[in-house]
Parts: structure tokens; sequence; C-alpha cells
């Protein structure tokens, strides 16, 4: 389904990114694994090797212009080219009402998980531009199409999200460039843990939680699926498409 495909997975080193490197990676895709865990990021090519897949790592932190440039460029050296992005990297915000967020908190949310998007899509592009061909997943959240209560920096990250999802959609849809994003809700992953952890010890619980309709958290390897069809040929004719898989979350 992937073959012979050159994919960038950033936030690679854990959760969705690491089951959607090792699925696109089955169907035969190369990855280059980003992550700024250096230790986590080894282990999914160990992984990626282990299964009889291509796969080199690059360190960075997304939110930064010279490390973005850095894997961009380490996959255009290793590859020659990037026929899939997978622009996942994100982080939580510490729950807390809006007037009590600490701005550098805000500022680290946004950094991020919009700079971090931006400047992964701004880059990439120039790439796909000059191939005149490429598919980029952008990940967002429920949070990006329903505010999450005590949780508005996280929400209006990911709906910028949405927006710049939509927004190159348009601009690229006739260069031979696709750009969608998912909104996953609750997925068993370390990220989530976090949470649940922030809930029993930071002493504040929101008022309102998501209801998991189908009583449970989705598995990282459920969503990778998603991901990698819409890298696929299979969605040829998807641009600008935010695919809610959540269980029913939002509804």
């Amino acid at each position: 389904m992937l073959d012979h495909k050159i994919a960038v997975v950033t936030g690679a080193g854990s959760g969705i990114g690491r089951a959607s490197s090792l699925k696109m990676s089955s169907y035969g895709a190369t990855i280059v694994v980003v992550d700024f865990n250096e230790a986590s990021g080894q282990e999914t090519v160990r992984l990626i090797h282990e299964q009889g897949g291509e796969a080199i790592f690059v360190q960075a932190d997304v939110s930064k212009t010279e490390d973005v440039q850095h894997y961009v460029q380490a996959a255009m050296d290793a590859y020659g080219r990037i026929d899939i992005f997978f622009n996942n990297v994100g982080v939580v915000q510490k729950f807390a009402k809006l007037a009590d967020i600490d701005e550098n908190e805000f500022d680290r949310v946004i950094n991020v998980n919009v700079r971090g998007v931006f400047l992964g899509m701004k880059y990439v592009l120039k790439v796909m531009e000059q191939q005149q061909s490429g598919t980029i997943i952008n990940t967002a959240s429920t949070a990006g199409v329903k505010s999450e209560h005590s949780a508005s920096a996280y929400s209006a990250s990911k709906h910028a999200v949405v927006g710049l999802t939509k927004g190159a959609a348009i601009e690229y849809v006739k260069k031979g460039i696709r750009i969608n994003g998912i909104c996953p809700g609750g997925v068993e992953t370390a990220l989530t843990k976090s949470v649940e952890q922030t809930f029993m010890t930071g002493g504040y619980v929101p008022e309102e939680i998501g209801n998991m309709r189908m009583g449970r958290y989705a598995q990282p390897d459920e969503l990778a699926e998603v991901v990698a069809f819409l890298a696929s040929d299979k969605a040829s004719y998807m641009t600008g498409s935010i695919v809610l898989v959540d269980g029913g979350l939002t509804l």
C-alpha cells in the first residue's frame, strides 16, 4: 500500500507516532523517525528494523526552526524525497480555568502544538511542491472541534491545527499535495496516562470530563490504520478532511 514511500513522522518515539511508524513500515514505507527523546526514538527505529523495515532517527525540538530544517534535510540527504509527512507531535496543558493558566504554560502549548505543526508544514511543503506530490496528515484532537473544559489553551492550539490543515489544503490542492487531519479522542498512550496522573496528584479536576461512549480508550494501532489510509492512494480524493477517530466522544 505504501511501497517505496518515504515517510517523516514527528513524535514517533511513542503513542500514535510509534504505532503509525510501525504500521506504515509494515505497508512498505521507509520511516524517518523524529522525536525529542533520543532513547524512545531509537527504540522505534529498532522495532521497525525488527519487523524488517527501514528507518533512521533524527532528534528534534519541533518548535525550533533549525531543528525542523534539520529533520527535513536529513530525510532528503538519506532518501532524496518526502512522500508522507505525519505531523503528529503534541503536548497537553495543565488543566486550569483560563484566568489561572500560567503564561509560560500557554506559550509551551502553543509553541509545540501550533508553531511545531506550522514549521513542519512550511519546510516539508517546500519539498513536496518541488516534487509536485506528497501527503500530509496533521494530528489535531477532538479538542480541535469541541473545546474541552479547563483546557482552553490546548483547545485553542488544536483548533489552530484544524485551521492550518484546511488553509494549506486549499493552497496546495492543485499542486499534487493532499493535506488532512485526524482528531483522536482518548487514546491509550503515555500522554493520556499523564493526564490521569495530573488528576490524581494535581488537586484540580475539570468540572466536565469527556464521555467515552465506547467505554474504553482507543489503542494507538487503531489510529495508525487511519493514518496509513490517509497516507495512501486509497485516500486519493481526500484533502482538507478532518477525520474524527474518537469512539463517539463528540456525539
